[in-house]
């Protein structure tokens, strides 16, 4: 999201973090712990050289590479993604890595450490991005787990670690060019449907295409092979960009997952009388557009009074309301009228609804409540209405004993940095999709948010500082150094 926040918006997510006993202390908000050079010691154990200048330059140099001019964009199997993908790999090499590419295009890179046949520990994020995207969405998890392990490899402990650690760029979470998202790690964690091989971009070209011309075979056969075996896998950890503005607005760095939100998406078509617009009196005008402006305003009204408009006939408890009350979103990102001229009535309008929450059983009470009063309203109106369920995910929820290593291991990097502190590190919810919502359905996953400047992303004005990246650089290297 790319939106700057008023005041009341930033009181309503502080409020959010309390509801859901997600804040941290009081004095969180009073301290803020951007680093200087002189704040922070020279200590050895820091390796600013690897986990901060390489690192920062690694972002700085992958954020160059784009299939266009003047901005940045990286969509699925594009050349400009081949490329990244060729500076990925030579860096996971440089890492002390074995690396290899698979049916999907998802890059690997992985060492076996004391025991190859130990359950493995997956480090992952995507190298694709969204079109006219910032530096550090995706790539940033990568960059650091890669930082992290090349710092293990540098002082010869590497080969120590108890359980072998995989590092994976997923070749497509964002979607772009496809419209489907996850391609990469829901093929890996067994949830890609077969049929998803023959989705294809605007040029006609199917995934399967696309793969075939970049000399990787896949098949339905091969396609089931990539999921990998539960049974082989300890767990999955994400480190991202939160892309949002709450660590911000506490002042802290990093923050740890609880849950990533669950989101349904619809599109609403309102079919009414297409007329010249200087003629049909407003008394006898079927005006889907009006219809439409009403039924936007209801949903704006629904999910910021959530307890209000949800009627109590059983489909919502009062734990679902209370996690509505600070975790429900709702945005209509698509409007178009057909057929669109000023002189004319609409005949027709069809609308987008995102719709998102960590509650599922909430999440559906919203939309069934919705829908009924949508209904009433074009009845009353005299138009028609057609609701249909695009997109659906459920939340996620992540692993309490990986969020307590992770949490653990953040306090522990910022206390390098700035000497004793007295915060908790905090924990959020995600209201943005990752890979780790499909990897949960292999294994179970933990999440490390780094602060981004404003809570911009998907933007080139996209930033984290660069002691953020150190600090979230030292926090996988001591979440590593627990594997040992």
């Amino acid at each position: 999201m790319n939106t700057l926040y008023s005041f009341s918006q930033f009181k309503y997510l502080l409020l959010s973090l309390l509801l859901l006993q997600l804040s941290t202390s009081s004095s969180s908000s009073a301290s803020a712990y951007i680093f200087s050079d002189g704040e922070i010691s020279s200590r050895n154990d820091l390796f600013r050289e690897i986990l901060r200048d390489e690192a920062v330059g690694r972002l700085n140099e992958l954020g160059k590479v784009s299939d266009a001019d003047g901005y940045l964009e990286r969509t699925f199997m594009s050349p400009a993604s081949l490329r990244a993908g060729n500076l990925i790999r030579g860096w996971m090499e440089d890492a002390g890595l074995r690396t290899w590419v698979d049916q999907l295009g998802n890059l690997h890179g992985r060492v076996e450490g004391m025991n190859a046949s130990a359950e493995a520990l997956l480090i992952g994020s995507h190298l694709d991005t969204v079109v006219d995207a910032g530096i550090f969405d995706g790539s940033l998890g990568i960059i650091s787990a890669l930082s992290a392990l090349k710092v293990l490899n540098v002082n010869g402990t590497m080969g120590k670690l108890r359980r072998p650690i995989e590092v994976i760029a997923f070749s497509d979470e964002e979607g772009v060019r496809f419209h489907s998202t996850f391609l990469g790690s829901a093929a890996l964690a067994g949830v890609l449907p077969v049929t998803a091989l023959q989705i294809s971009d605007k040029s006609g070209m199917t995934v399967q295409d696309v793969l075939k011309e970049n000399s990787l075979e896949i098949t339905e056969e091969n396609l089931l092979q990539l999921k990998y075996d539960p049974g082989s896998v300890w767990g999955y950890v994400e480190v991202h960009i939160e892309q949002g503005p709450v660590l911000e607005w506490l002042g802290f760095p990093l923050g740890v997952v609880k849950g990533i939100a669950g989101q349904t998406r619809l599109k609403v078509t309102v079919r009414g009388s297409q007329g010249h617009a200087g003629t049909v009196p407003m008394s006898m005008r079927q005006d889907p557009l009006a219809a439409a402006a009403e039924l936007i305003v209801l949903l704006e009204s629904a999910c910021k009074n959530p307890k209000d408009f949800l009627s109590y006939d059983g489909h919502c408890n009062d734990i679902s309301l209370a996690s509505l009350s600070s975790t429900l979103v709702c945005t209509v990102g698509e409007i178009s009228t057909w057929p669109s001229a000023s002189n004319v009535i609409p005949g027709q309008v069809t609308f987008t609804v995102d719709l998102r929450a960590i509650d599922d059983m909430g999440r559906e009470a919203v939309i069934y409540e919705l829908s009924n009063q949508m209904y009433k309203i074009c009845e009353r109106r005299s138009v028609s209405c057609i609701i249909d369920r695009k997109h659906d995910a459920n939340a996620v929820v992540c692993d309490s004993e990986l969020s307590s290593q992770l949490k653990s291991a953040a306090y522990s990097a910022l206390r390098k940095m700035a000497g004793d502190i007295q915060d908790e590190t905090p924990a959020l919810m995600s209201g943005a999709g990752h890979d780790a919502m499909a990897m949960s359905h292999l294994t179970k996953v933990g999440m490390l948010f780094v602060r981004c400047r404003g809570g911009v992303s998907h933007s080139p004005a996209e930033h984290v500082l660069d002691e953020d990246v150190w600090a979230a650089g030292l926090a996988i290297l001591a979440f590593l150094e627990t594997q040992l």
